[in-house]
This record gives C-alpha cells, structure tokens and sequence, in this order.
C-alpha cells in the first residue's frame, strides 16, 4: 500500500487542504446544533458526512 504524503502536493492544495480541516470543525457543530433542534434525514446524512470528513482530517486520511 502506498503512503500518503502530503507534501508531494502543490503549496496551493496543501494550503485548501488546511483551510478546510479549520473550517469542518465549526460547521459539524453548527450542523449538530441545527439537527438537535429540526432534524429531518438530510440533516442527519449531512451531520454524518461532517463528522466523518472532520475525522478524516484529523487522522490525515485526506
């Protein structure tokens, strides 16, 4: 299995890369927030996709 290595990127993907591991953390809880008060099945997909996407910036999966 090959190994990640992030910084074989360009500066350019490594910088949206770290914006987006910034920005995931909030709009998790925002959405977490939103779907406590008015959940509905988007809201609750939307929370999971979140979560796992902030999971995997915080493991350096992505």
């Amino acid at each position: 299995m090959r190994r990640f290595n992030p910084y074989s990127w360009p500066p350019w993907l490594r910088q949206v890369r770290a914006i987006c591991a910034q920005v995931i953390i909030p709009l998790a809880v925002f959405q977490a927030i939103r779907t406590i008060l008015l959940p509905t099945t988007f809201d609750v997909l939307l929370l999971a996709i979140l979560v796992l996407a902030a999971v995997a910036f915080r493991l350096e999966w992505i």
